[in-house]
């Protein structure tokens, strides 16, 4: 069984910073794709960031391109999302995701589908004030 437990969500006003933390735990698991999604109320769940853990390659969502970075910690198997420049249309939950999936070609918006995941953390709330 894989746990993921995603941690670091709060209020913040629009401009500050927040630091979303993953840590996966469980049965051997090798993640290769790591993913961080939200979810607004009445919205689909979107793919905001995803690391190809590999490598290292990122891919982000324009929304968020030059706002959020996505890094992983190999040594205690933690994804983060370090979120700068908030904004209130960044308010949503904040959901961490995982898949063992096989091969690598590139990451593109593709990576960002939530079908293609099959592990999920309960998520963490983030709520940006203007």
């Amino acid at each position: 069984q894989v746990q993921l437990v995603e941690s670091g969500g709060g209020s913040v006003q629009a401009g500050g910073s927040l630091r979303l933390s993953c840590a996966a735990s469980g049965d051997f698991f090798e993640a290769n794709y790591m993913a961080w999604f939200r979810q607004a109320p009445g919205n689909e769940r979107e793919g905001v960031a995803v690391i190809y853990t590999g490598r290292g390659s990122t891919y982000y969502t324009d929304s968020v391109q030059g706002r959020f970075r996505i890094s992983r910690e190999s040594a205690t198997n933690t994804m983060y999302l370090e979120m700068n420049s908030l904004k209130p249309e960044d308010t949503a939950m904040y959901y961490c995701a995982a898949t063992g999936a096989r091969g690598y070609s590139g990451l593109s918006s593709g990576n960002l589908n939530p079908a293609r995941y099959g592990y999920w953390g309960q998520g963490t709330q983030v709520t940006v004030s203007s």
